[in-house]
């Protein structure tokens, strides 16, 4: 099961986190995987150096989504290295903590830009060759705040929703080319990007008390959902949003 021998894989932020956890997991079921970050090159290589430790194929793509040509600049990556991305991965994102009445126009540009116009850009870029190929996997990598948003990240949270509209829309649009295209929507997890707050043991028992399963996920929770859509198995999985968060979503109230 699961067999990706044979396909390319894009996996965005892969540098880290989740990003790394999907990568490594579509690797270890053959895929090649284009890795992308943006920063933080001692972190992404630690990323590069398991790939290398299970002796997988893959490439480097460092490069950032916030430009405003990531549609060519992707169209000349792939080129130049004679590839076409059979999975596209979405998961890299920016979020910015701000309270609503404090955020500026450039916060919700950057958000809006990296989370939404991105996947966009990187969805044209990438259906031409699914199509003609009459196979395609597209996941995008949401939040629990698409149901529960945090009131600190107002826009991120509304990027996430969208994205997930724009995951329904383009469904109907490319299943008849065989290309299915999902949400994954990851709770509170434990990354970089949270360390600092789940740091904080009041606030980190204040979340865990909201998640049923009773504690905060790892990276390596997400992936297999993810591996799930990128493979034949999941063939009959289209437009469809799956949560990956203990149960965060579900409003409870703790005995």
């Amino acid at each position: 099961m699961f067999d990706l021998k044979g396909k390319t894989a894009l996996v965005t932020g892969s540098g880290q986190g989740i990003g790394r956890a999907i990568a490594l997991l579509l690797a270890e079921q053959g895929a090649r995987v284009v890795v992308n970050w943006r920063s933080h090159d001692e972190v992404a290589q630690q990323t590069f150096d398991a790939l290398d430790a299970m002796g997988a194929n893959y490439l480097r793509w460092k490069y950032d989504l916030a430009s405003d040509s990531i549609k060519e600049d992707w169209e000349a990556f792939a080129r130049e290295n004679n590839i076409a991305a059979d999975i596209l991965v979405l998961n890299a994102s920016m979020q910015i903590r701000n309270d609503w009445e404090n955020i500026t126009f450039e916060e919700f540009d950057q958000q809006m830009h990296v989370n939404l116009r991105a996947s966009l850009a990187l969805i044209q870029a990438c259906v031409p060759a699914m199509r003609e190929r009459k196979w395609g996997r597209i996941v995008t990598i949401g939040s629990v705040q698409q149901y529960r948003p945090n009131t600190a990240m107002a826009i991120y949270a509304t990027t996430k929703s969208a994205q997930r509209n724009l995951v329904l829309t383009l469904s109907v649009e490319l299943a008849g080319d065989g290309i299915t295209i999902n949400n994954v929507a990851p709770g509170a997890i434990e990354t970089v990007r949270n360390e600092a707050v789940l740091a904080d043991a009041a606030f980190r028992t204040k979340i865990e008390n909201s998640i049923p399963v009773g504690f905060v996920g790892q990276p390596q929770d997400i992936a297999p959902a993810v591996l799930l859509l990128c493979s034949e198995e999941g063939r009959y999985i289209t437009g469809t949003d799956i949560l990956v968060d203990g149960g965060m979503a579900i409003p409870f109230t703790k005995k």
